[in-house]
């Protein structure tokens, strides 16, 4: 009984009706697709259509310049938003579109209010994923502050691999994820300097000089 109504519904529809209301149906797809991608981090670091945030993070501590890490953040978000503010235009232009259309709206002005919705959404998509991603892009501009302060190695930091150091972050001490300069091993307690801020949030130091084989008491 349902499915015969859903089918005399569909069949009173003109074509161009029916045509909006399937684009719309793909385009909804797409637009999940992309929401649950963000959410599982497929268009994080390793899927941003725009190509990694932080192409070049490995910031030479003598030169390092906030300002700069966050207009390339911020150019990077912009790119970003392209597909997905055309998605959430192209989703409320053909749902707009299909309903007035539905509702016995003429072609033309089922259309005109479909702009009109389309361009909200994708102006407000913009908005939103613009202001996630600035939320995202903070903690990587805060934990730019500890290059060139000192701190202490935390948890043994294996040669070639990485371990924990507590330094001062906008002036907090936290633990930070950290890998030697040299690619050696510096063990816990040992007093370090923090000397360039690598993708992922991850810092890489040195022991502080005179201090290599001397460990700060627990």
């Amino acid at each position: 009984m349902m499915m015969a109504s859903w089918n005399d519904w569909w069949n009173d529809l003109t074509g161009m009706n029916q045509a909006f209301y399937m684009v719309a149906g793909i385009v909804s797809l797409l637009f999940l697709w992309q929401f649950l991608a963000s959410l599982v981090g497929l268009a994080g670091h390793g899927g941003d259509v725009a190509g990694d945030v932080h192409p070049d993070v490995g910031i030479d501590a003598a030169h390092h310049d906030v300002s700069a890490v966050d207009a390339v953040d911020s150019v990077a978000a912009f790119q970003l938003l392209t597909v997905r503010s055309i998605l959430g235009f192209l989703l409320l232009f053909f749902w707009a579109g299909a309903l007035y259309m539905d509702n016995g709206k003429a072609v033309g002005i089922a259309m005109f209010y479909g702009l009109l919705w389309g361009l909200a959404g994708g102006l407000a998509v913009a908005v939103l994923v613009h202001y996630l991603r600035k939320l995202a892009e903070t903690g990587t501009a805060r934990l730019s502050t500890s290059v060139m302060t000192t701190g202490t190695v935390y948890l043994n930091i294996p040669a070639g691999g990485a371990g924990e150091v507590r330094v001062a972050v906008s002036g907090r001490i936290t633990h930070v994820a950290a890998r030697a300069v040299d690619g050696g091993a510096i063990p816990a307690g040992t007093p370090i300097r923090v000397v360039q801020l690598l993708p992922d949030n991850v810092v890489t130091v040195e022991p502080v000089k005179g201090t290599e084989n001397r460990k700060e008491p627990s």
